[in-house]
């Protein structure tokens, strides 16, 4: 996915201002962070049993959406790895965290109030469940960044169309698999918007962001150490 969005001007190429390429990405991973947030909570919240699929549909359309302004990641997770990767700087990597973080609060918050269930439920594991969690979020948090790396951001693979489909069914693949045992978020932003509707407990969201965060490191540096000519 390119990064910088330029016009044609006669037979020239022009870069847009840098501020207006900023705030479009910034805007662009808001919209996505929030719509894969709420999709995703709206259809817990409803008891959908097609929330895998609800969650790799929206994240694929997003990241096909927006993937040629911003990267499509929607996460801070894939951010962090995208950041490992060389592929964006630490101040757009803070900016992405903000505006993930931020579009997630929203979702979540809305989303509880379009349902508005009598009782929702908390997602409170402990003991060998928590473990349980820590790994299935870790293992499939590390294949959604280490696909998105591969598909969207290798020289190996540009200008392919299939990027948005791999992602999306990553995710529909990873929350079929474990979501019965973690929630299936491998998003810290998923994860916080869960929060804020009551789906996961506030005394655990911890252990997701944090594996969460090392699934994106781990995806970071592995894509590094085998593409090593791909900078």
């Amino acid at each position: 996915m390119v990064d910088v969005v330029t016009r044609r001007q006669g037979s020239r190429v022009i870069a847009p201002p840098q501020g207006g390429v900023a705030i479009r990405k910034y805007a662009v991973e808001v919209i996505g962070t929030f719509f894969l947030v709420f999709t995703v909570a709206v259809s817990v919240l409803s008891k959908s049993a097609y929330t895998p699929l609800a969650a790799g549909a929206v994240l694929m359309v997003m990241v096909y959406a927006g993937g040629h302004i911003s990267g499509g990641h929607y996460n801070p997770a894939v951010t962090m790895a995208a950041l490992l990767r060389r592929r964006i700087g630490l101040a757009d990597a803070g900016a992405y965290w903000v505006a993930q973080l931020v579009a997630a609060v929203i979702a979540g918050v809305l989303a509880r109030a379009v349902v508005n269930p009598a009782t929702v439920t908390s997602l409170h594991p402990s003991g060998h469940a928590l473990t349980a969690t820590a790994v299935a979020e870790f293992l499939f948090t590390f294949a959604l960044c280490y696909v998105v790396l591969n598909v969207a951001t290798s020289k190996d693979q540009e200008g392919n169309s299939f990027f948005g489909l791999a992602i999306g069914f990553t995710v529909v693949a990873g929350a079929f698999a474990v979501g019965g045992i973690s929630g299936g978020a491998f998003n810290p932003a998923v994860s916080l918007g869960a929060a804020v509707d009551g789906l996961f407990a506030w005394s655990t969201l911890w252990v997701y962001i944090v594996v969460q965060a090392l699934a994106g490191i781990a995806a970071g540096l592995i894509f590094r150490a085998l593409n090593p000519a791909d900078k």
